[in-house]
């Protein structure tokens, strides 16, 4: 029998999970990471502790299996994407904590990029837009803010890297400095016409090829990991962004197929074929994935929150005791009763891209209660992902059929009725809940030979229930109306 170890490095927990060649989950061990707020709007994290967990999950999950190394085939990994790692190449020691993808301390930046006319330039290159959710404008802060780091990275030493650089580098005794498709997408500093790093990127931002990995088909042989490590050396074939590793776990192999991962935030991705195709709305152009010769591309559009609102409602205001009691609450109201939450608490991401944007209610009254702020929460997340299903539908010129939903949100049964309601179309929900760890070892087993063909994993991907619209459609379209409005009336009042 063939294992797959998936290696899932997200935002605020690490993961490992076992897979069998009939792609079912033999186990999974899960350790939490702490994140830091040194100011408002930055957020941090420890790349050493995310590193020493890994490795923990890993041996406690071959430990639970009752597994040896030497019986794992493959491992896949796939991490929190845009978050930077920089660490000195004598060393391996890291010269400042990970700047996480949530943080918007390069916003300044960004805004200069744009004011200077550049950002066409710049979306022509990478299909991003300047925005302190990539990379790039994270490394300059980087050279500009620590000491030393300046003079270290045009001698070479510093290096920087996502998390699944950070990881591989660590996992191989730094024998391996690579990225995949993905993550390098994700930089503002990859071209995804000639799929390698811009020369013209790299001078503008103030680095060098010295100082970011190599990059690497996702599905390809990354190295093997120390044997110290767990025993036996392991190899790496296969390395996603968690977003794209999602897509592929959905299954969305064909073109027009979109997905959404409601996790942290929530992130929207549809299949746009072998050619990059460059936004006029709004959205990101960014590689799905590469294997065996053959280059994927996707539309994306991101939200930046998603469960992150249930944590606030739940930590800052005490609405509700865990994330799950939201259904509950807000099923306990017919409605919101005008309430809009506009929960741009670090900006508004897709379709809008409204940096400075606040988080904010609209439509409250003196009977407004606890219950319908909670609902109000829940319907903004359905709200934002049908301002980016919108706007992929404009782009690829032809109706999303259904929608394929996965992530911790899409457990909550409120959500998911009335996504499907306000997108009038139905929404999916697979039997497994491990889409994204398991996009990662589907892959992996496709570099490996553990399965010959996309079609022969496809057959693989059992779908649990499929939610259909109850709402009338005109009922639907007035209340997203309110939502544009509510989005209209709080942009008037910041300006």
């Amino acid at each position: 029998m063939a294992h797959i170890m998936s290696i899932d490095s997200g935002t605020t927990s690490v993961r490992a999970l076992l897979f069998d060649e009939q792609g079912r989950t033999l186990g999974m061990c899960q350790e939490e990471i702490h994140q830091s707020y040194p100011q408002a709007g930055w957020v941090e994290e420890d790349p050493q502790e995310i590193l020493e967990k890994q490795i923990s999950v890993c041996r406690r999950l071959l430990a639970q299996c009752a597994l040896s190394a030497q019986e794992v085939d493959a491992i896949g990994i796939t991490n929190q994407r845009e978050t930077l790692v920089a660490w000195q190449r004598s060393t391996g020691q890291c010269v400042y904590p990970a700047i996480v993808w949530q943080c918007r301390r390069t916003e300044e930046i960004c805004d200069q990029i744009t004011k200077r006319g550049l950002a066409p330039w710049l979306h022509e290159k990478t299909g991003l837009i300047p925005d302190a959710y990539f990379s790039a404008t994270k490394m300059q802060w980087i050279l500009q803010n620590v000491e030393g780091a300046r003079e270290m990275a045009a001698s070479g030493e510093l290096l920087f890297g996502t998390i699944d650089t950070w990881l591989m580098y660590a996992l191989t005794g730094g024998k391996v400095y690579a990225t995949d498709y993905t993550n390098a997408s994700r930089t503002m500093l990859f071209n995804l016409q000639t799929l390698d790093w811009d020369e013209e990127l790299l001078a503008f931002f103030g680095v060098t090829r010295d100082n970011l990995p190599q990059v690497q088909e996702s599905g390809s042989f990354f190295g093997e990991t120390d044997p110290a490590l767990f025993g036996a050396p392991i190899p790496i074939l296969a390395v996603l962004g968690d977003q794209q590793s999602a897509l592929f776990g959905q299954g969305c192999f064909e073109k027009s197929q979109a997905k959404c991962t409601y996790g942290t935030g929530a992130f929207i991705l549809s299949n746009i074929g072998e050619k990059p195709l460059l936004s006029k709305s709004g959205l990101l152009t960014t590689v799905a994935w590469g294997l065996q010769g053959q280059t994927a591309y996707a539309l994306e559009g991101s939200i930046f929150m998603a469960g992150a609102v249930l944590q606030w409602l739940r930590d800052n205001l005490g609405l509700i005791r865990k994330a799950v009691d939201s259904e509950g609450l807000a099923r306990s109201v017919p409605d919101t009763a005008g309430v809009y939450f506009v929960s741009s608490f670090q900006g508004l991401g897709a379709p809008w891209w409204e940096n400075g944007r606040r988080a904010s209610l609209y439509g409250l009254t003196r009977k407004t209660t606890a219950a319908h702020i909670v609902r109000a929460a829940l319907e903004s997340v359905a709200y934002r992902v049908k301002d980016v299903m919108s706007a992929v539908e404009r782009e690829m010129g032809v109706p999303c059929m259904f929608l394929r939903a996965d992530g911790g949100m899409s457990a909550n049964a409120f959500l998911m009725q009335f996504q499907s309601d306000i997108l009038q179309i139905p929404v999916c929900r697979l039997k497994s809940t491990e889409i994204t760890a398991q996009g990662a070892a589907f892959l992996a087993g496709l570099t490996g030979g553990i399965w010959k063909s996309r079609q022969e994993v496809a057959r693989l991907i059992e779908e649990k229930e499929r939610l259909y619209p109850a709402m009338d459609p005109e009922q639907a379209n007035a209340l997203y109306q309110g939502w544009l409005h509510a989005l209209q009336i709080e942009k008037e009042k910041s300006e």
